[in-house]
């Protein structure tokens, strides 16, 4: 690849240096491609972020016996019918993610494990 390089460094057509080198012009442009690491920038906290109280709060609120089986959108839903505002359905979503609370939130029946047979 370096060889590559260097004739195309000296002015040599991309045709020319990939008969010369035994490369294929695709690989040489492929592997000739700068990748750029992403750029870790430090963002600042949102204003809007809720505090460590909130999350508990909307945790407990979704984790609650009333709440247990139905999902964040009705649980949304039936907060403000009652004029009760916790927070957005996608930040419901964003607390049980960080608590590895996304599953299945309805009560579902468990068969037993089929026997084999014989």
């Amino acid at each position: 690849m370096g060889a590559y390089r260097d004739l195309r460094a000296v002015g040599v057509s991309t045709r020319a240096a990939a008969a010369l080198t035994g490369v294929s012009r695709a690989t040489a442009t492929r592997r000739a491609a700068v990748v750029v690491p992403a750029l870790v920038v430090d963002r600042p906290a949102p204003v809007n972020q809720l505090s460590a109280q909130e999350r508990e709060r909307v945790l407990a609120v979704l984790t609650c016996p009333e709440f247990v089986d139905q999902t964040p959108l009705q649980i949304y839903a039936i907060l403000l019918e009652r004029g009760e505002y916790v927070c957005s359905v996608s930040t419901m979503y964003r607390v049980l993610r960080e608590n590895t609370l996304i599953k299945e939130r309805r009560r579902q029946a468990r068969h037993p494990a089929r026997a084999g047979r014989s």
